[in-house]
């Protein structure tokens, strides 16, 4: 997800107010929990990115304190908690996030990471990581069609490696890869029996083929396999609720079930929408329940 700047912010919070959905109902003991938020900085002197990265953001539109923007688009939208998901431009230095979860709350903010697969030091990397701050909670792999710049299989030596270094530590592997590598991950997931994975933004339908997104529901099929329901917004362009995707949304929330959906992106309003005759016991659980438990938070 792009970075939330001020004039996005305000974009976001009017429209929220207009729709009258600033602070959607929920189930008062189930968290609204959002894991998508890119934490970037003006400040590339102090948080330089990194050569490795696949692209870099507009420094003009970036903030000076990205975590107060993001806060204050908490408060407006009802978000209890949330990720600060340390993004590609950065590498695989976690300066930034450090900082943001320094400045918070353990019980409000957790964080992610992210490591080049092919550094034979990646795994050791991500438990010094984890060792000097705890409250990061997983680390995440970057494959696309057409984006090969990390690693070009889920079989590769580094990306297994890294990956049961972080089933080893007990975090949560996040994949935002298309529907053509859904298949490939799949054998990973296999060969890690057990592990928590949590596929972004609806592994990205608009980079694969229509026949490949069987690939991606078939990952239901393993119970640690948890779908983000998240950045609609590159699908459509029906501002707020995107309800043009219910038909496609909701056959993957039949398919992964409300016990491994999270919603994420936008509103949490979202989910009532598409989620719209399920029980509002189901509906708490993809705004936040599911996560909580699978962080155990």
């Amino acid at each position: 997800m792009p970075d939330t700047n001020r004039r996005d912010l305000m974009a976001l919070m009017g429209a929220a107010a207009l729709a009258g959905s600033a602070v959607p109902a929920r189930a008062a003991t189930t968290p609204v929990i959002e894991w998508n938020q890119h934490m970037f900085s003006f400040n590339t002197a102090r948080f330089p990115f990194s050569p490795r990265g696949t692209y870099k953001p507009d420094v003009s539109r970036l903030s000076a304190d990205p975590l107060a923007d993001y806060q204050a688009h908490m408060k407006a939208f009802g978000i209890d908690r949330a990720l600060c998901v340390h993004p590609e431009p950065y590498g695989d230095d976690h300066t930034l996030v450090l900082d943001c979860l320094a400045r918070t709350a353990p019980a409000q903010f957790k964080g992610t990471s992210m490591f080049f697969p092919k550094d034979d030091d990646a795994p050791a990397k991500l438990e010094a990581l984890v060792k000097k701050e705890p409250r990061i909670c997983s680390t995440r792999f970057h494959l696309h069609r057409g984006n090969t710049a990390y690693f070009a299989s889920f079989a590769e030596p580094g990306v297994r490696a890294l990956w049961k270094k972080a089933v080893d530590l007990n975090l949560v592997v996040e994949l935002d890869l298309g529907p053509n590598y859904a298949r490939d991950a799949g054998s990973a997931i296999a060969a890690f029996p057990g592990c928590k994975v949590l596929i972004d933004h609806m592994c990205n339908p608009k980079t694969g083929m229509i026949w490949e997104y069987g690939d991606v529901l078939d990952l239901a099929k393993y119970p640690g396999v948890f779908m983000k329901m998240s950045s609609l917004g590159y699908m459509a362009d029906d501002k707020p609720d995107y309800e043009s995707l219910i038909p496609f949304t909701r056959r993957v929330i039949k398919e992964f079930g409300p016990d491994r959906m999270a919603w994420s992106g936008d509103s949490p309003h979202i989910a009532d929408v598409h989620m719209k005759g399920y029980s509002a016991v189901d509906i708490a659980k993809v705004k936040g329940g599911n996560l909580q438990r699978l962080l155990n938070w």
